[in-house]
């Protein structure tokens, strides 16, 4: 989970032009969504960490004081639930299989996806096959591919069904490296998979503190002026600029002048802490301010290495409170939150640069990493 968009085939399928977002914003932003972005098998359309999928294009909106008698908000969990065994292997296994060099490591995501495929869980049995379709990290063969995909499809993964028929019928035969570990058959892994299903937990509370309200958008050659500001900068700071856009339409609408009853304040809604973090003087000055969220973003993405949507979930919650959830909170906010900007900016991965991080600055995806490659390196978690 911890990887480069570059190091996929999505990564080269051009961009729409930019220009053309200056004059019809919300559909510019509605085909950058929809295009074709995903590519041998890479799921970034599919479900993303911690059960989140993009939605259907949300109404932008603000966030103003809301109406009297808004319900008390259940107290959120005070411990985070732990990840499944298959999760986090098949976590790890795209983190090794989706970065660049010098970090991907095929050999390693192959044996990380087979131990998770071994215990059932559908995405790495899918994720296996197309490592042996495409050849990477083992010899390419097309009928232990078939095979995968046929049992990821009938363990419920639903993207392996259309790479099933895009192989084609072939023989039934089992991956070697699961036969290794005693899975011959789907009605094996369909027995494992029944073993590792963890018991289900309470559903997290619907109640929003604090519920935001909509706006009316604002004039067109505001957000044009606002939207050629962030296509002027977002190059600077590495960052794609539709995941910039996407961030300003759901933190405040393109409104200069939005403020929270949180005291976020101006597009990308920062706090006052986090604007003098990043050397932002007047938070409700758009350029000021675009400048200091896209540092923020730039740090979130280096911080998670990649992960858009734990990046998301950081900025609208605090990198604290995803770090001690190892994951995205279960907060109904945060999680409608992150669902927005997924509708609009669908890709799982984002380049990233560590030099943004200062010395000590590491998630706890580091750890698991390096548990993962035997280093049993222990770092530093940093907290807002």
């Amino acid at each position: 989970m911890v990887s480069d968009l570059t190091g996929t085939r999505r990564a080269r399928v051009r961009v729409r032009r930019v220009p053309r977002c200056l004059a019809h914003l919300p559909l510019c932003l509605a085909l950058a969504a929809g295009g074709a972005w995903a590519a041998d098998g890479d799921d970034a359309a599919g479900v993303p960490p911690n059960g989140l999928s993009p939605q259907g294009a949300a109404a932008p909106f603000a966030a103003v004081t809301p109406d009297a008698g808004t319900p008390a908000p259940t107290p959120a969990p005070t411990a985070a639930p732990p990840l499944s065994e298959a999760v986090r292997l098949t976590e790890l296994g795209k983190y090794f299989d989706l970065s660049e060099p010098p970090s991907q490591d095929l050999d390693k995501a192959r044996d990380l996806y087979c131990r998770a495929a071994a215990l059932g869980h559908p995405e790495a049995v899918q994720r296996l096959g197309w490592l042996y379709f495409k050849g990477r990290g083992v010899a390419a063969d097309e009928a232990v591919a078939a095979t995968l995909f046929k049992w990821a499809g009938a363990l419920g993964d639903v993207r392996a069904a259309g790479a099933s028929r895009a192989v084609g019928s072939l023989p039934e035969v089992p991956a070697p490296c699961l036969s290794r570990l005693g899975v011959t058959s789907l009605d094996a892994l369909r027995a494992r998979q029944r073993a590792a299903t963890p018991t289900a937990r309470p559903v997290p509370s619907a109640v929003i503190e604090q519920p935001v309200q909509f706006r009316t958008t604002p004039a067109p050659a505001e957000q044009r002026r606002i939207v050629g500001m962030v296509l002027q900068h977002a190059r600077a700071f590495h960052l794609d600029p539709r995941l910039v856009l996407a961030i300003v339409r759901a933190e405040s609408n393109f409104d200069a002048a939005a403020l929270s009853p949180k005291n976020a304040q101006g597009l990308m809604q920062l706090i006052p802490d986090t604007a003098r973090r990043f050397s932002v003087e007047n938070a409700f000055d758009p350029m000021e301010n675009l400048k200091g969220g896209m540092a923020y973003v730039r740090w979130l993405l280096a911080y998670y290495r990649g992960d858009v949507t734990l990046a998301l979930a950081a900025y609208h919650s605090g990198e604290g409170a995803v770090d001690r959830f190892r994951g995205v909170p279960p907060y109904a906010e945060t999680l409608s939150y992150v669902q927005r900007i997924r509708a609009f900016y669908p890709f799982d991965r984002h380049p990233y640069d560590t030099r943004a991080l200062a010395a000590g600055e590491r998630s706890w995806i580091v750890n698991d990493v390096a548990a993962s490659s035997g280093a049993g390196a222990t770092v530093t978690t940093r907290s807002r």
